[in-house]
C-alpha cells in the first residue's frame, strides 16, 4: 500500500469511518484485481500492485516492449470493474437487500473511483488509454513528452482547483483533492524527468516489436531521413508500434541507403554520440 493510503486509512479510523474505509478498500482492490487478471492474460510479468486511495498502479517488467492495444485493454479492465459494483450496488438498494443508504455509498463510491481513474493523467487509467492512443499519433519519444505534459498541466489544475475551494461558500481546502493533485504532479515530473533513461530501456526492447511485426507479417515501414541529421535525432523518429528501415538520403538527394533500425540502435548505446551523422553509418 502506497504511504498516501496508509494515511487515508489512519484519518479514517481517526474519524470513525473505518467501515467506509474497508469499503473502500475493497473496491480498490477488486479494481485493481481486474488490472491484474487482464494483465496476467496477456502473459505480463508482474513486479508489484501498489494501492493507493483513488485505485492502484500495476507494475510490470518492461512496460516499453508492451503493445499499446493490450495497455488499452489493461488500463480499462479497471474502470469496467467499478461499472459493475457500481450496477450491484444500486440493484442491492433497489431491491431492499442492502440498507438504501449503504447502497447509494456503495455505487457512489465506484461511480468516484471508475470516473476519477478515468481521468487522462498519467498513472492514472485514463492517462494510460491516453498513451496508448498516442502511440498511433506520435512516436515513442514525442508520445511520452505529450502525455507527461498534459498530465502535468491537468495534475496541476487539480492542484490549484483544491485551494480555490477555499474562497468558496464552505471556505475550506479540499485536503484529499489536494493531497492527491500534489501526488500526480511529482509523479508526473518524475516520468518526465525520466524520459532519456525510459527512451533508452524503449531501445533496448526493440527486439520484440520486430519479432511481433515478423509474425503478423508486416512490412517494415520505411524512415526517410538526411544523411546529415544525427543519429540522436533520427532514433527519437522510432515508432512503438513499427519496426522500421531507416533510408538514409545522401548528399543531394540523387540516392538512399537502408538502414535496419537494428544498426541505428546499437550504434546509439554503444558509441552514446548522438550528434554523429546518420550517413556515417552507411558510408
Amino acid at each position: 500500500m502506497h504511504p498516501l493510503f496508509v494515511l487515508v486509512m489512519l484519518a479514517s479510523i481517526a474519524t470513525g469511518y473505518f467501515a467506509e474505509l474497508l469499503t473502500l478498500f475493497l473496491i480498490v482492490l477488486v479494481h485493481e484485481a481486474g488490472h491484474l487478471m487482464t494483465a496476467k492474460s496477456f502473459g505480463w510479468t508482474i513486479r508489484e500492485v501498489k494501492l493507493l486511495p483513488f485505485g492502484g498502479v500495476v507494475e510490470v517488467d518492461d512496460a516499453s516492449g508492451l503493445p499499446a492495444g493490450q495497455e488499452a485493454m489493461v488500463a480499462i479492465a479497471g474502470p469496467l470493474q467499478n461499472l459493475w459494483m457500481g450496477l450491484a450496488a444500486w440493484g442491492c438498494g433497489q431491491l431492499g437487500w442492502w440498507d438504501a443508504e449503504w447502497a447509494a455509498y456503495v455505487w457512489k463510491a465506484n461511480v468516484m473511483i471508475g470516473l476519477f481513474n478515468l481521468l487522462p493523467i498519467y498513472p492514472l487509467d485514463g492517462g494510460k488509454l491516453l498513451q496508448a492512443a498516442f502511440s498511433y499519433s506520435f512516436n515513442y519519444f514525442a508520445m511520452m513528452k505529450w502525455t507527461s505534459r498534459i498530465s502535468i498541466a491537468l495534475s496541476g489544475l487539480m492542484v490549484i482547483v483544491s485551494l480555490l475551494a477555499a474562497i468558496g461558500p464552505e471556505g475550506g481546502i479540499q485536503l484529499n483533492l489536494l493531497a492527491i493533485g500534489i501526488f500526480l504532479v511529482l509523479s508526473n515530473w518524475t516520468y518526465y524527468r525520466n524520459i532519456p533513461y525510459l527512451f533508452v530501456r524503449f531501445l533496448m526492447h526493440r527486439d520484440r516489436v520486430a519479432a511481433r511485426s515478423a509474425a503478423r507479417g508486416n512490412d517494415a515501414s520505411p524512415l526517410f531521413v538526411s544523411g546529415q541529421q544525427p543519429i540522436g535525432a533520427v532514433v527519437r523518429m522510432l515508432w512503438r508500434e513499427q519496426y522500421h528501415h531507416i533510408y538514409v538520403i545522401e548528399p543531394g538527394g540523387d540516392a538512399a541507403r537502408v538502414l535496419p533500425e537494428e544498426r541505428l540502435i546499437d550504434c546509439f548505446l554503444a558509441e552514446r554520440n548522438p550528434h554523429r551523422a546518420v550517413i556515417e553509418l552507411v558510408s
